[in-house]
């Protein structure tokens, strides 16, 4: 499909401001990943909000594959409907109220109350989310050209972890406090008083990233140009919007590499959201970690995670986005092998006993600082993963059919994304193990890379 390419190369430029206002996008909408779906509130959700880890890692599980139905139905009929409309930004501001809203209520989510109250405000801002990502992602094909959409998607990328991190290490200095002494690893007091006893600690972060986002998702709406408006009704442009995603269904039988990245885009991504998502809950299930510890461990993830995108946006556009991709997915594979291999007193699945003795302070067994170290492999990886997936294939569709293909490429990322928190949620109860139930995240990883590397580069090209 040469048009793609030609397309996105003759299409005028945007103004630093429009550019740099969809890349805070990211810096606003990444706190939420990191703070509540990863190192804290998910974390506080599995092992303080109810007295048992392993149902709460279920119910963790089972949120996570709730919210990724709603997503996988929902995302390419929306970004359909987008494409027949015209602007993205009603959309992105109707799912921002939501996403604020349930961030603001996840205050109320106290140690004894109801696990579902919690699960379904997180399952809300989950999809808000993911909507909200499937609308900004799609604009990218009209801001600049090809060659430079991977440039600034890692960029982009790497100021969400950068913001991210803000949000985090200002929970870890101001908020969370030591269980034994009540002080914050400042020596002061928490900040406005909170009592990590009633899990203020962690139950603050939502709160917190609604005001986050709702600040710095701002310049998105003012400075980034739009598409123009269709000349048809909502319900004409719905109509529309299913008969071009019906459309772009069978067109995928002719642009079979664009399928193929997708699928494997599928299987992969499921593996990293599952990794992203209970990574640091199986973290605190299994050395106990609380706030400080999973905040110190996320602020060492993304410090790597930042270089990491900003390595890769030097060398996609030099390399190509396949090539990222591909070495991430390896990273991310021993990485996980890794980590559940790791338990108190050994690494490797035994094979390499560790010492138990604790030396204090913060990770203070010789298995947290093993697990620390596969974590940074993690952080090196799962940024450009995500990031070059996105201009992989922003580099393979014109900029009129990015809508659609774009819910497409949402759908891939959330197809199949009960499949790995609902395998691990359920094999953890099975057998009682979070270690085993986290085993099903490498065959995901794996098989996705496997089906990449028979994916063309730039995908419209033929197999």
């Amino acid at each position: 499909m040469d048009i793609a390419a030609g397309r996105m190369d003759e299409r005028p430029g945007t103004s630093r401001l429009g550019i740099a206002g969809w890349m805070l996008f990211d810096w606003a909408a990444q706190p939420f990943f990191t703070v509540i779906t990863t190192f804290i509130f998910a974390p506080y959700f599995v092992s303080r909000l109810t007295a048992d880890p392993a149902q709460g890692q279920a119910v963790w599980g089972y949120t996570l594959t709730a919210a990724g139905i709603v997503i996988a139905l929902l995302s390419p009929v929306l970004g359909a409907i987008a494409d027949a409309t015209g602007p993205r930004k009603p959309w992105i501001a109707f799912f921002a109220a939501v996403k604020i809203a349930s961030l603001a209520l996840l205050w109320y989510a106290a140690p004894g109350s109801s696990l579902i109250y919690a699960a379904l405000l997180l399952a809300l801002a989950t999809v808000a989310a993911e909507f909200s990502i499937v609308f900004n992602d799609s604009t990218m094909t009209r801001l600049v050209s090809e060659r430079e959409v991977g440039r600034i998607s890692n960029i982009a990328w790497g100021l969400g972890y950068l913001g991210g991190m803000i949000v985090l290490i200002a929970v870890v200095v101001l908020v969370a406090s030591d269980p034994q002494t009540g002080k914050t690893v400042l020596g002061l007091d928490p900040l406005f008083g909170l009592d990590p006893a009633k899990g203020e600690d962690a139950r603050i972060t939502g709160p917190i990233s609604a005001i986050w986002y709702l600040i710095f998702i701002l310049p998105m709406f003012f400075f980034t140009p739009d598409a123009i408006r269709a000349t048809m009704t909502m319900a004409e442009a719905a109509a529309r919007g299913l008969e071009e995603l019906r459309g772009t269904l069978s067109e995928l039988k002719e642009r079979a590499g664009i399928l193929r990245f997708l699928i494997a885009r599928m299987i992969f991504q499921d593996g990293v959201n599952g990794l992203l998502a209970l990574g640091g809950t199986f973290a605190a299930g299994m050395f106990g970690w609380q706030t400080m510890e999973l905040g110190v461990y996320g602020i060492i993830l993304n410090i790597v995670a930042i270089a990491g995108c900003l390595v890769a946006s030097w060398l996609d556009p030099h390399l190509g986005s396949k090539k990222i991709v591909v070495a991430s997915l390896v990273c991310l594979t021993i990485a996980t092998l890794g980590i559940v291999s790791t338990g108190p007193g050994f690494t490797l699945f035994g094979l390499a006993p560790l010492p138990s003795t604790d030396s204090g302070g913060l990770f203070g067994t010789a298995a947290e600082k093993a697990y620390i170290a596969y974590g940074l492999l993690v952080g090196i990886a799962f940024g450009p993963v995500q990031a070059s997936s996105r201009s992989y294939l922003a580099r393979s569709v014109s900029p009129d059919e990015a809508g659609r293909y774009f819910g497409l490429y949402a759908l891939s990322g959330r197809a199949t994304s009960f499949l790995a928190p609902a395998s691990v949620a359920t094999v953890t109860l099975l057998t009682g193990s979070a270690r085993i139930g986290m085993v099903a995240l490498v065959a995901f990883l794996a098989l996705g890379l496997v089906l990449l590397l028979r994916t063309p580069y730039p995908a419209h090209r033929p197999t």
